[in-house]
């Protein structure tokens, strides 16, 4: 592996600690993204990894080479770290040419600017080498700040909330730009980020960060359809929760009736299924045991529409494609299309 992460803790005061005892890996030519809310740990994490933190307890190895512990403690210029700064940090008196050439200190001078502007056409920024940070938009100073980070040809590079200043549609597409970059250059992230979407599109494997620890580590795939916790499943998008009492069974009662289970399970549990693995039909004479609930609020976006359904009491949010129309107050029946995915207690 490149980065190993074991069991690091922080605390900025007395007893509240912003990181406790997370562990994560990254793997070669790999982009993993730590997923949470604000205040949940990943930005600090980011920071002990690149040394502009100091841990209070655990350790940071980059390709086999201890870089932080309680007593050992690497320069951030000394790690063979990139990092990509939230506004860029781009120096507004230097074009940015001389911005990406500025940390290529281990080279000859007379080469530094050949060399910064081949990074700056690998980011498609060639054209505007000349260009102060004032001229360039935000998504090209995102490039900027990129080709900075990368032309030192770090082990790794860090990204903290890197798209967040860019608007909606130039967010997508920058991140789509900056995921092909790095993984023409092979070279191996870290994105820090609070959006589920942005993780979920730009990362390998995802780690979901709850109160300053890892709540859950897989693929999107894993995380997004397989979530272990409460938080997990609710963070990633929205989703159906259930609680019931179980007795050694892959089957709950419901309000929408009976549910499988993605496993057996006993005693007290909680489970969830994303509003896209339910449906909805017309009430008719066989409902195979769903309940009938009424349509209480709809939002169309397009290709696809989503329902908010009240059966008994109880609402339950569904995603269905845009061919399946109906009105608020239409009465239907809802079923599930795939089983309810059983999470774990951390308590």
């Amino acid at each position: 592996m490149l980065l190993e992460v074991k069991h690091i803790e922080k605390s900025f005061e007395k007893d509240v600690p912003v990181v406790q005892k997370t562990s994560f890996d990254v793997q070669e030519n790999e982009i993993v993204a730590l997923l949470g809310p604000s205040g949940c740990g990943k930005t600090t994490t980011l920071r002990i990894i690149s040394g502009f933190e100091r841990l209070d307890a655990g350790e940071v190895f980059l390709d086999g080479v201890l870089l932080s512990s309680r007593d050992v403690h690497l320069q951030p210029q000394k790690r063979g770290i990139g990092f990509v700064f939230q506004d860029y940090a781009l120096f507004p008196h230097m074009t940015a040419l001389d911005n990406v050439a500025f940390g290529l200190t281990d080279l000859p001078k007379f080469k530094r600017k050949v060399f910064a502007e081949e990074v700056l056409c690998r980011t498609g920024m060639g054209d505007h080498k000349h260009k102060s940070p004032a001229e360039l938009s935000g998504g090209q100073q995102q490039r900027v700040a990129l080709a900075r980070a990368i032309a030192p040809e770090p082990k790794l590079v860090l990204l903290d909330e890197p798209f967040s200043n860019l608007d909606a549609m130039l967010r997508d597409t920058t991140r789509k730009e900056v995921r092909s970059i790095l993984k023409k250059a092979g070279m191996s992230a870290v994105l820090v980020t609070h959006d589920q979407e942005e993780a979920l599109s730009f990362a390998d494997r995802i780690a979901v960060m709850n109160n300053g620890r890892i709540e859950q580590i897989g693929t999107p795939e894993e995380v997004y359809y397989k979530p272990k916790t409460k938080f997990v499943a609710q963070f990633l998008g929205r989703t159906n929760i259930f609680e019931a009492e179980v007795n050694d069974t892959d089957t709950i009662d419901t309000e929408l009736g009976s549910l499988k289970l993605n496993c057996r399970a006993k005693g007290q549990i909680t489970c969830s299924i994303r509003p896209e693995h339910l449906t909805i039909t017309k009430p008719n004479g066989n409902s195979n045991g769903c309940t009938k609930g009424i349509v209480v609020a709809r939002e169309f976006r397009g290709h696809d529409i989503t329902y908010h359904v009240e059966c008994n009491g109880e609402r339950y949010i569904v995603h269905t494609d845009n061919r399946i129309l109906f009105n608020r107050f239409d009465e239907v029946v809802v079923s599930p299309l795939e089983p309810a995915v059983v999470l774990e207690s951390l308590n």
